[in-house]
């Protein structure tokens, strides 16, 4: 008898299913194949979905469209010949197969005051001031040593001539090498800051250039903060331990 009662109420949760299957399902997602993505963000996982309310629009500050030029011109998709543009979708791939293995960096080049405002998940901050520092500054040395760069100790005029005339051949280790840093296994980067006017992290990408980093390792999302936010892509705003470098002024 008690079996006979069980029958009826396996049915109906069979039945249900489907239902809840679709009541867990997303109507807005990333991509049609594609609800949500995690990456880690400080050693926590954050789960990435975009906003599911359909009449939410971006606050003002994100919405608006028109600042003075000079300094918040329009910037180029490609601050450089050899660096990467990428959009949305390749940053949540770079996420999943560089941010979560710890093979690359996603770069808030913003200055820490925009940076405690509000963050992608995923990102830690180095502002782009840092990168127009001389080669030996203290930021300079910690910022390389977060991408997986390592400083040289001091190289002979001898050395450093022949690494410069055979770097395209291959010799010696040099096509990465400068007097001052070893870019051999430096991780594949992705910089970002405010949106399409905003000039931080084309000016940081072309300062690590100088420095010697090496440009095909190196993404620029231009659509930034902006275009993330006007996607319905979340922010995160960081614990004030996570600030690792100190500066003020910029853009």
């Amino acid at each position: 008898m008690r079996q006979m009662r069980l029958i009826p109420a396996a049915c109906t949760m069979l039945l249900m299913l489907p239902w809840l299957g679709t009541a867990q399902a997303l109507d807005v997602r990333i991509t049609a194949e594609r609800e949500t993505v995690t990456v880690q963000h400080h050693g926590k996982p954050f789960v990435i979905q975009r906003e599911q309310d359909p009449n939410h629009v971006v606050d003002t500050a994100w919405g608006k469209t028109s600042r003075k030029c000079p300094p918040f011109c329009l910037q180029p998709n490609v601050p450089l010949p050899g660096i990467h543009a990428v959009g949305e979708l390749e940053v949540l791939d770079f996420m999943e197969k560089f941010v979560n293995t710890g093979e690359g960096v996603l770069i808030d080049s913003r200055l820490p005051s925009w940076y405690m405002a509000g963050t992608i998940p995923g990102s830690i901050n180095i502002p782009f001031t840092v990168f127009g520092e001389i080669p030996t500054a203290t930021d300079v040395e910690k910022a390389f040593k977060l991408l997986g760069a390592v400083r040289r100790p001091n190289v002979g005029g001898f050395r450093r001539s022949l690494e410069r005339n055979f770097a395209d051949w291959g010799w010696f280790g040099a096509r990465h090498k400068t007097a001052y840093w070893d870019f051999t296994d430096a991780k594949e980067i992705v910089l970002w800051c405010n949106g399409p006017w905003c000039g931080q992290s084309p000016r940081a990408i072309r300062n690590l250039v100088k420095l010697g980093y090496p440009a095909e390792r190196i993404h620029y999302y231009r659509g930034g903060m902006q275009m993330w936010k006007v996607l319905g892509m979340p922010s995160v705003v960081p614990d004030a331990s996570t600030v690792l470098f100190e500066v003020s002024g910029g853009e």
